[in-house]
């Protein structure tokens, strides 16, 4: 069964859009000498994607290793971080279309409490039964009789 395989190059010290004119014949070529199916190129804003398909993982195998290939590979714009090489087609998850964010229940958000009013008292016109809450006037009352 026939497999596709992608080889994403990300943008870096110059874009992949140069990298894929100046590698597209070669691998192209390579490719289909060495019994690709079909093969897709793929701009993407963060670079392109260069897909092919063979007929099975020998003929990958093989066309992965010719030195055309690997010189191809060794000049991408960002060498450390910039090539993705996997099986499937362009983008790693294979999903057909992007995920959708979900739709949230309700407004989406919780309700939040109401602030707490701070409690202003009058210190000038304050009396002691007003300042103390009800156990301790008891307690205040308690005391002075």
């Amino acid at each position: 069964m026939a497999e596709w395989w992608s080889v994403e190059v990300f943008h870096g010290e110059f874009r992949a859009s140069r990298w894929q004119q100046s590698y597209s014949q070669s691998l192209i070529e390579s490719a289909i000498s060495h019994g690709a199916a079909d093969w897709s190129w793929i701009e993407r804003p963060q670079g392109v994607v260069f897909e092919v398909c063979f007929p099975d993982a020998d003929r990958w195998e093989a066309f992965r290793s010719l030195p055309s290939v690997r010189a191809a590979l060794d000049a991408v714009p960002d060498p450390v971080n910039g090539l993705l090489i996997y099986r499937g087609r362009g983008g790693g998850a294979g999903a057909t279309a992007p995920r959708r964010p979900r739709p949230t229940a309700g407004a989406g958000a919780a309700e939040l409490p109401e602030p707490d009013s701070d409690r202003v008292v009058d210190l000038t016109r304050a009396a002691a039964d007003e300042l103390l809450s009800e156990a301790a006037r008891h307690s205040y009352l308690s005391r002075s009789a």
